[in-house]
């Protein structure tokens, strides 16, 4: 027997129609009258949610940064390795030399 799909998937204007017909089982109106208490005391009697602790006070929305193009020789070896990562390898290897590069500046720092 096929397993049940629970994953549903809906445009944004069938949501809309959904709640102008009432089908919708969020109470918009309910969630938008609740205060930091009430919503906090809703958090912790979630049992998804308990014991994870957030802080946000440190969050901070980072854009990419422009990227470079490079023609670089590296050992087949190396390549190969992050290739075998599959989808993104490039990212992956900008990532390894970005983490290279943030850690001697925090040691030539200090």
């Amino acid at each position: 027997m096929a397993r049940k799909e629970r994953i549903v998937k809906h445009t944004d204007k069938e949501l809309r129609a959904m709640q102008e017909r009432g089908e919708s089982k969020s109470s918009w109106a309910q969630a938008a009258a609740m205060t930091d208490a009430e919503i906090e005391a809703a958090i912790a009697a979630d049992a998804d949610e308990a014991g994870m602790v957030v802080d946000w006070t440190k969050a901070s929305v980072e854009l990419p940064q422009s990227k470079a193009v490079l023609n670089m020789r590296v050992d087949y070896e190396v390549l190969e390795f992050f290739r075998n990562q599959g989808k993104g390898y490039q990212t992956k290897i900008n990532a390894v030399l970005r983490s290279y590069v943030d850690q001697r500046m925090h040691h030539d720092r200090g």
